[in-house]
């Protein structure tokens, strides 16, 4: 499958679950991760990009990124799970057993 067999030239969105997935979500975690990750990013930065980081979690659980990649640093993946044991009924760690 090529990325436009999942979304067309031309469209933005695909609604999955009732939500909306918009076109770029994976690459603006990935960038916001990355930021988290920066030493020399300054505080107010990194509040944002967790800010936003936190804000697509129920976009990339629709799309089960989750699912099939881990993160790989132990911190983030530690604060991206507490985020999303607070989204879902079920701990993350219990949807894995």
């Amino acid at each position: 499958m090529q990325a436009q067999d999942v979304l067309p030239d031309g469209q933005d969105f695909v609604t999955r679950n009732g939500l909306r997935l918009r076109k770029g979500s994976v690459g603006a975690f990935l960038v916001n991760a990355q930021l988290l990750q920066d030493p020399s990013a300054s505080a107010d930065a990194k509040q944002a990009a967790e800010r936003d980081l936190i804000a697509l979690l129920p976009v990339l659980e629709a799309l089960g990124l989750f699912e099939v990649f881990e993160l790989r640093s132990p911190t983030l993946r530690d604060e991206v799970a507490r985020h999303r044991a607070a989204l879902s009924p079920a701990p993350a760690a219990a949807r894995h057993a």
